[in-house]
């Protein structure tokens, strides 16, 4: 029998392990830069692929706006002591006769407890008729109601109290230390006092959002802008209904980082923060110089990134960050990420290499065997 020397089983060794790794894939977490950069609509594929510079940086750079509209800022906070509908009112009314028109002893005093402002603003005294409440304050409804009696009675003397109905409350739900409804007073006449009378956002303050819904109306702010910018902090209504959520935002990171969905830590995500929450780059895997950002662009941010006005429609974009150019740290840490982003780490080329090296080593066992039994 034939004997064949023992490094030429280990050259021929080599040969068929390398056939076999061109003729398959080496197992790996999703495509390489390379194949990615080959989609790019310039090489027949269909999404534009952008380097991340500065420029590109500001031009992508967008955060939902939030904010109340002139006319929730612009309303001016109510006393609290003002009539409004739905509020319940007690009326003690004196006469200075011995027969009065609502009492028959001299002194004595007329209770009329329990007069609920109805929804038109409007009370009936008798004898006085009805009378517009709402607006008014406890004393200048007091004073309107002695002038209508002082027709028919002489110099009469009138009470008059508030209780804070229906038409003087809010109601707080969502993420809140103590939902419920809550009577506007003088302490609670504003958003950032009614929160607080609530117990507080149940939620990290740089992520909570707040709504007020008025009517047909509705307005969201971050719950840190009440306190960063005063004109957030607006006046409220009865009827007012405020809720409190969690903000919802969140991207995708898949490749070498691993594959999760991850929520938003703060308000302004920048690349380099969303890379950190997933644990960073791996040192023996992650391609730093191919991290990708796929998103479908607007069509104003489209044609500011592309200089190209003729855009139309949003535009799906493969923004690519590379730590290892000069200021590309920078460049990362000003890149916002948005809502619904995809951030894919590409694999090291030193990474494949590796796993060709063992595969090659674990090709070898088989053919060292066979020099074995041949003695050589």
């Amino acid at each position: 029998m034939q004997r064949f020397p023992t490094r030429w089983i280990r050259g021929a060794s080599f040969v068929v392990v390398l056939g076999l790794l061109a003729a398959c894939q080496l197992p790996k977490s999703g495509p390489n830069k390379t194949e990615i950069l080959a989609g790019s609509i310039e090489n027949g594929g269909n999404a534009f692929v952008v380097e991340v510079d500065d420029r590109v940086a500001r031009a992508a750079s967008a955060v939902p706006q939030y904010g109340f509209s002139q006319s929730f800022r612009s309303a001016q906070s109510i006393a609290s002591d003002t009539v409004r509908p739905g509020d319940v009112l007690n009326l003690s009314i004196w006469e200075n006769v011995d027969d009065g028109l609502l009492t028959s002893e001299a002194g004595g005093a007329t209770n009329l407890d329990q007069v609920q402002v109805d929804n038109d603003g409007y009370i009936f005294v008798p004898y006085a008729g009805r009378l517009r409440a709402a607006g008014n304050t406890p004393e200048q409804l007091r004073t309107l109601i002695s002038s209508k009696l002082e027709e028919q009675t002489p110099d009469p003397q009138v009470q008059v109290t508030r209780t804070p109905g229906n038409g003087s409350t809010v109601s707080l739900t969502g993420m809140i230390g103590a939902p419920g409804i809550y009577p506007i007073e003088r302490p609670t006449g504003t958003l950032s006092t009614m929160l607080a009378q609530a117990g507080g956002v149940a939620v990290a303050s740089d992520i909570a959002l707040v709504t007020v819904i008025r009517g047909n109306q509705k307005g969201t702010i971050w719950y840190n802008d009440l306190f960063r910018n005063p004109e957030t902090d607006i006046a409220l209504r009865g009827g007012d209904r405020i809720l409190v959520e969690q903000d919802s935002r969140s991207y995708i990171a898949l490749g070498s980082t691993g594959q999760s969905r991850v929520a938003f830590e703060s308000q302004d995500l920048s690349a380099l923060e969303a890379l950190a929450q997933v644990g960073g780059l791996q040192s023996l895997s992650s391609d730093p110089t191919g991290i990708f950002i796929l998103r479908d662009e607007r069509q104003d941010i489209a044609r500011s990134v592309m200089g190209r006005p003729e855009l139309t429609g949003d535009q799906r974009m493969i923004y690519l960050l590379n730590l290892t150019a000069p200021n590309g740290l920078f460049v990362a840490r000003d890149f916002v990420i948005r809502d619904d982003d995809t951030i894919y780490v590409t694999e090291a080329p030193y990474a494949q290499w590796s796993k060709s090296i063992s595969l090659i080593a674990g090709g070898l066992t088989p053919f060292a065997n066979v020099a074995t039994l041949t003695g050589n």
